[in-house]
């Protein structure tokens, strides 16, 4: 007499073979490329690349001495550093519908539960960091430019160039962005059993110390955007303790059907 589970497999039946899956992961990153080529042939027209850098720009421009502007010291400047904005702007718009081929691909090998737990951190993880960006943007930008033009002497007038901008401003990006992440990499930990929440919680003082020592390395050397990384930082640790109480509760893996199928079995 054969031993056969209570309840069936979810992914039974969803196997593929191997060559199948390449074809569908290339079918999938097609389809990305497609839908960022349409973003950025949208932006091109409309506002179009050098509309797009003046708004990037727009937070520096705004604190230099009147008359002043950005300059260009490479003859292929001009035109490169607005491209790659507008590549970078299209792949920011294009961003959900990216990650919607991505979780259409993976979704189909992932447990109920497992996909109660991956779903909800991408698209989480995804508003977090735009967030990071845009708190970056509009608030830190404007204190730490107003802090480096007032310590600049009258003799010197700011001409700052494009491509240098632009690598402060994506790393400034970058750091906001993966700082907002702290949620994210908390109820990750908690939920692979790295840590306990409650050593989390005891984690606190740690985290704070860590944070303004981070803060202190990425950012300018001024107070105001320093407390605008740790700050939030410290927020965040405590929001991603909470949604880690919360996955951890809703996102457990039912009983294994073999465990069941072997107790029912003993039983009778």
């Amino acid at each position: 007499m054969s031993d056969t589970p209570s309840q069936e497999d979810e992914l039974a039946g969803t196997e593929q073979p191997f060559v199948q899956h390449l074809m569908e992961l290339r079918d999938r990153l097609v389809k990305a490329i497609i839908a960022i080529a349409v973003a950025a042939a949208f932006l091109f027209f409309f506002p179009g690349p050098g509309p797009l850098y003046d708004f990037l720009a727009a937070p520096l421009v705004a604190h230099l001495p009147k008359g002043a502007t950005l300059i260009a010291t490479s003859v292929i400047s001009p035109f490169m550093v607005p491209l790659k904005i507008l590549l970078m702007a299209a792949f920011l718009l294009a961003l959900p519908f990216v990650l919607w081929q991505v979780w259409a691909f993976v979704a189909p090998g992932l447990y109920s539960h497992e996909k109660k737990l991956v779903l909800p951190l991408v698209v989480s993880s995804t508003l977090l960091f735009f967030i990071g960006v845009a708190f970056c943007y509009f608030f830190v930008f404007g204190q730490v430019f107003a802090f480096i033009q007032s310590f600049a002497p009258k003799s010197i007038t700011a001409a700052p160039d494009i491509e240098a901008y632009l690598s402060f401003v994506l790393s400034m990006f970058l750091a906001f962005g993966l700082a907002f992440e702290v949620p994210i990499a908390v109820v990750v930990l908690a939920r692979m059993g790295v840590v306990s929440v409650e050593k989390l919680k005891s984690f606190r003082g740690y985290f704070v110390v860590g944070a303004f020592v981070v803060a202190a390395v990425v950012t300018p050397p001024d107070v105001v955007s320093q407390l605008a990384l740790a700050v939030p930082m410290c927020i965040l640790y405590e929001i991603g303790i909470w949604a880690a109480q919360v996955f951890i509760k809703h996102t457990k893996a039912p009983e294994n059907a073999d465990d069941q199928a072997a107790s029912s079995s003993s039983s009778s």
